[in-house]
C-alpha cells in the first residue's frame, strides 16, 4: 500500500508494504533492459550487453541494478542483480537479489527455457522449467508448487521483456501479455502512451512511452523506451494515481 498522507516512509516498513507489489514489477521493469541488446530492426539479431540502473523509492536511491545479456550457444541468458543502497540495506526482500532467465529466440518468437529468482530467503525463491514438447511449465514460485499448461503467450518476469522487444521491433506492440504468478497466470494490458525527450547521463534522448497495467489494478508502470537504441527503457516508473511508487533510471549502457 502507498504511504498515507503525512506519513514518513521508514526502513522498517518498506519490505512488508512494498514487497508484493514492487518486487515483481521491478523485476519486470529491469528485464525490459534486454531491449538494448537489439542491433537492428530484425528481432532475432541480438548482441550481448550490460546496463546499470538506479532504483529510487519515494525519492531515495535504495538499490543499484546491474543487468546483462549473454549469448549461450543456441540460447540467450539474461541475468539481473540488485544491490541495496542506503535505507535499502534495511529493506530485505524489496528487491530480488538475483534473477537468471534462459530463452530461445526463433524468428518472432521468444520461448523461455528456465527461470530462477532469489528473494532474500528460501521461501522467496522461484525456479521454473519449461517443457515445450509436453506443453507444461513446472517448478516452485516462492514456495508454491507450479504445474501449468504452457501456451505461446506465457512468460515469466524476465522472459516477457524479450517477447515485448520482438513485438516492438516488428512494429506490432502486444495489447496484452501474460505472466506466471505462483500456480496461476495474470494478464497485463500494454499500450503506447506518448513521446518524450528524456535527460540521461548519456545526454538527452528521444523516447516513446509505453504503459503496462494489470487487469482491475490502479497501478500503472510506464517505460520510456529509446527507438534508436533498440527500445531500451531509459526510465521506468510505477504510479498509483499521482503517487509515484518507484522509479528506475539508467546510468550506463555497454553493448557487445
Amino acid at each position: 500500500m502507498p504511504a498515507q498522507a503525512g506519513e514518513t516512509p521508514g526502513a522498517s516498513r518498506i519490505a512488508p508494504r512494498t514487497r508484493s507489489a514492487l518486487a515483481p514489477a521491478m523485476a519486470l521493469a529491469l528485464a525490459l533492459a534486454a531491449l538494448s541488446a537489439v542491433t537492428s530492426a530484425d528481432a532475432d539479431q541480438l548482441e550481448p550487453y550490460q546496463a546499470t540502473y538506479n532504483g529510487i523509492w519515494h525519492g531515495m536511491t535504495v538499490a543499484i541494478s546491474n543487468l546483462r545479456l549473454d549469448h549461450t550457444g543456441d540460447t540467450w541468458t539474461y541475468s539481473a542483480r540488485s544491490e541495496p543502497r542506503g535505507i535499502g540495506r534495511l529493506a530485505a526482500g524489496v528487491f530480488p537479489p538475483a534473477q537468471v532467465s534462459v530463452v530461445r529466440v526463433s524468428g518472432s518468437e521468444v520461448q523461455p527455457q528456465s527461470y530462477k529468482s532469489t528473494g532474500g530467503s528460501h521461501a522467496k525463491n522461484t525456479e521454473l522449467t519449461y517443457d515445450w514438447q509436453a506443453k507444461r511449465v513446472t517448478g516452485t514460485y516462492e514456495g508454491t508448487p507450479v504445474d501449468l499448461p504452457l501456451t505461446p503467450q506465457m512468460q515469466d518476469e524476465a522472459s516477457v521483456q524479450l517477447a515485448l522487444m520482438v513485438a516492438l521491433l516488428a512494429g506490432h506492440p502486444p495489447s496484452t501479455f501474460q505472466l506466471i504468478d505462483r500456480n496461476a497466470v495474470r494478464e497485463y494490458q500494454f499500450a503506447a502512451d506518448g513521446e518524450a525527450n528524456l535527460p540521461t547521463p548519456m545526454g538527452e534522448i528521444h523516447t516513446v512511452v509505453y504503459r503496462s497495467q494489470k487487469a482491475n489494478s490502479r497501478r500503472i508502470t510506464r517505460f520510456w523506451c529509446a527507438p534508436e537504441r533498440g527500445y531500451i527503457p531509459l526510465k521506468v516508473q510505477q504510479t498509483i494515481g499521482d503517487d509515484v511508487q518507484w522509479t528506475l533510471q539508467v546510468q550506463s549502457l555497454t553493448r557487445g
